[in-house]
């Protein structure tokens, strides 16, 4: 097998574990390859000025080769470029930590390694600057997740219903992965959700509640029962953060 030799790839670090004495295997999502596992070779040093940069959520250019499906690292810096929005690791803290790692499990479960999806990198990376801002944080998630389905393969029709009649703002629909919304007096989502989470436009509270059903069924589904860790962990987070707000800690 040839060797392959990729420079200065704009990549993100999805997650990262010891290897051996003084390495790490690091998960990174890539604009250009997709989801690629890198050997860093003795970057636990203690002299290593290279582990400090490879950590979740800071923008980086990574260079590897390798024949093999693990590759390792050669060269790694800080992306910095005109027109970058570049936000810090620091300003990720809190809810918003947790909310960049649930994004990270989702890129893992749903992307097959060196399967590559530019566009999801640039929606990815819109996801995480918009973390930062927590009166937009419920909107940037699920327009990540849409976007995750439909760059997967698992697009939502949510502008027509089962029947390919256009989508009523004042009705009622239930949603079947596979078939679409089918309208019931009794369904769980208006009509103005569907349309507005086609469109992007999650700023009604109602809207952003229903969203946030609709497509946590519709990634249960295509995880086939498999549990998100940081899902579980956000939960806890945000009930006691509720709980201390109302005083009852």
């Amino acid at each position: 097998m040839t060797e392959s030799v990729v420079y200065l790839q704009p990549a993100f670090i999805l997650q990262q574990r010891k290897y051996r004495e003084t390495s790490l295997i690091i998960d990174a999502l890539t604009r250009d390859f997709g989801r690629v596992s890198v050997l860093a070779k003795g970057v636990r040093k203690i002299k290593s000025k290279t582990a400090g940069l490879l950590q979740p959520f800071i923008p980086l250019s990574m260079s590897y080769v390798g024949k093999a499906e693990l590759k390792t690292l050669s060269a790694v810096e800080r992306r910095v470029g005109s027109g970058e929005k570049i936000r810090a690791y620091s300003e990720l803290q809190g809810l918003a930590l947790y909310c960049g790692f649930y994004i990270n499990e989702l890129v893992t479960c749903f992307l097959h390694k060196y399967d590559p999806h530019p566009e999801l990198f640039d929606h990815y990376r819109e996801c995480l600057f918009a973390l930062a801002d927590s009166a937009g944080r419920e909107a940037a998630l699920r327009r990540f997740e849409l976007n995750l389905m439909e760059d997967v393969g698992y697009g939502l029709s949510l502008a027509l219903d089962e029947t390919g009649k256009a989508i009523k703002p004042s009705a009622k629909y239930d949603f079947q992965v596979g078939h679409g919304a089918i309208e019931s007096i009794n369904g769980a989502f208006a009509g103005k959700t569907l349309l507005a989470l086609n469109a992007g436009e999650l700023t009604d509270p109602q809207v952003l509640s229903e969203a946030k059903m609709l497509m946590r069924s519709v990634i249960d589904v295509y995880l086939q029962g498999r549990q998100l860790k940081s899902r579980a962990v956000i939960s806890k987070v945000f009930a006691t953060a509720q709980r201390l707000e109302k005083g009852t800690d």
